[in-house]
């Protein structure tokens, strides 16, 4: 915070509210920089405001000020008597950039967060979320600076792609084809599209990432992903930011390792580097977020089992609306049950059944279970999921074909297990997610800048 010296400084930024007296005009200015607004102070009777050749052009100038104009002003930087501030500005010269008319949006507090969707491309100048912004804004950075202090290389997965990371066929196509032709003929002929096959927005960097990890040991990517699924919930989006890490010579309990430790320095980054924001969504969005930011990050994440969690879940299950049974796909209520009422900490469940699980999860010996991990953390459920990935060349082979996929189509993601293959395991964690569980939000299409799901692409 700047002193109240008398220094004479310039304030640029949009203004929030005016009250204007007959004496007094008050100013509130943001600029976006931090959570904070500064006031402009402007006092008709003071002598040297009075006598300044300026006081016209002055006048003249805050008759334009409305709430949303955009302000350049200079002025010296005093003691404010007002409470909630130390410093204000008395007012010398004021130029309004641009005018805002009575149909701006954001004349009155308290829109609701839905209208706010609605003109996605004014609503960052709410504090909700202009502070939203500034979170994710500091948690990229966070994200790139774990992984550069823990020797990792940064890669960048293609966002075109022709395989399928997750199976699930929930891609976004990219063709060149004239769609109205293909639509008369009913046949599509993939050897004259762009690619010569078919080709789709990816899903995950994630096979593409152990190529690089087979060759540099500790790479990590963080892009954008896309996924077709016709989900209209406040936990989906069609394109959404995601983070995974691939190494080398890893297996299942390095990543676990690797994981709780990244949480953990997130979220640290976060109370450090973002208290003002972390402050208003605690007192606005989540009552106790800091509190429980601060506990998971300073919690021992317990460990367990599949099998374990699931037999803890089972003697509750008429607390749920689904019930919890062994080979069920863990639902949100379950997680945060295990979480918030009998681990009370985040917890890693480790070990799932193969058949809800991807086909480049390593095998257990049991024949049942793979090597695959999800992280829980109280108040939303899993926000990472990982596993030590089939590094054997058969073994891999047969899980595709058993799944029905089609071998061809992964010829180069097998090449990595004939040459020189290694353990390897590695880890995704949605970025959105992330900031929805940093800042407390309620939906992920909040913690975007422009979220895109079903029938949302306008902006």
């Amino acid at each position: 915070m700047s002193a109240p010296d008398g220094r004479t400084v310039t304030i640029c930024g949009w203004v929030r509210t005016k009250r204007d007296s007959k004496n007094l005009c008050f100013i509130q200015v943001n600029d976006g920089s931090c959570f904070a607004s500064i006031q402009l102070t402007y006092d008709r009777e003071n002598p040297n405001n009075s006598n300044n050749s300026n006081s016209n052009a002055i006048e003249a100038e805050l008759s334009k000020v409305t709430t949303g104009a955009s302000v350049i002003a200079t002025g010296k930087l005093i003691e404010s008597p007002a409470s909630g501030q130390a410093v204000e500005v008395s007012l010398e010269t004021l130029e309004v950039c641009g005018i805002s008319p009575s149909d701006y949006p954001l004349q009155k507090k308290g829109h609701t967060i839905e209208f706010l969707r609605e003109i996605a491309h004014l609503r960052p100048r709410t504090n909700m979320i202009g502070a939203t912004a500034r979170v994710r804004s500091q948690m990229a950075f966070a994200v790139h600076s774990f992984f550069n202090e823990n020797g990792f290389h940064y890669f960048n997965a293609p966002i075109i792609t022709c395989s399928d990371c997750e199976g699930a066929g929930e891609m976004f196509q990219v063709t060149t084809l004239d769609l109205d032709r293909v639509a008369k003929s009913g046949e599509v002929d993939y050897s004259k599209d762009f690619f010569g096959k078919k080709a789709s927005l990816t899903v995950s960097g994630q096979l593409e990432a152990e190529t690089y990890a087979t060759a540099l040991s500790r790479v990590y990517t963080f892009g954008p992903t896309f996924r077709a699924e016709n989900s209209n919930t406040p936990r989906h989006l069609a394109e959404f930011w995601m983070i995974e890490p691939e190494v080398a010579f890893y297996d299942l309990y390095d990543d676990m390792d690797l994981a709780e430790s990244f949480v953990k320095y997130l979220l640290n980054w976060a109370l450090t580097k973002c208290a003002d924001d972390l402050a208003f969504f605690d007192q606005r969005v989540q009552k106790g977020l800091i509190e429980t930011l601060r506990n998971v990050a300073n919690a021992d994440f317990a460990r367990v089992s599949y099998t374990d969690a699931v037999a803890e879940l089972e003697k509750n299950n008429d607390k749920f609306e689904f019930k919890a049974f062994w080979g069920c796909d863990l639902q949100t209520e379950h997680e945060r049950f295990l979480t918030e009422q009998i681990y009370k900490r985040p917890v890693m469940v480790y070990n799932y059944p193969k058949e809800i699980k991807a086909f480049y999860m390593k095998m257990n010996e049991d024949g049942k279970t793979v090597r695959a991990v999800d992280v829980l953390v109280p108040g939303i459920g899993e926000l990472i999921g990982g596993s030590e990935r089939e590094n054997d060349y058969d073994k891999l082979k047969n899980r595709i074909v058993e799944l029905g996929m089609n071998p061809e189509d992964y010829w180069w993601y097998l090449d990595l297990r004939k040459y020189g293959s290694v353990p390897h395991a590695g880890f995704g964690m949605g970025f959105e997610r992330l900031i929805r569980y940093v800042t407390g939000m309620s939906n992920l299409r909040d913690v975007i800048p422009y979220p895109r799901a079903p029938k949302l692409a306008e902006f």
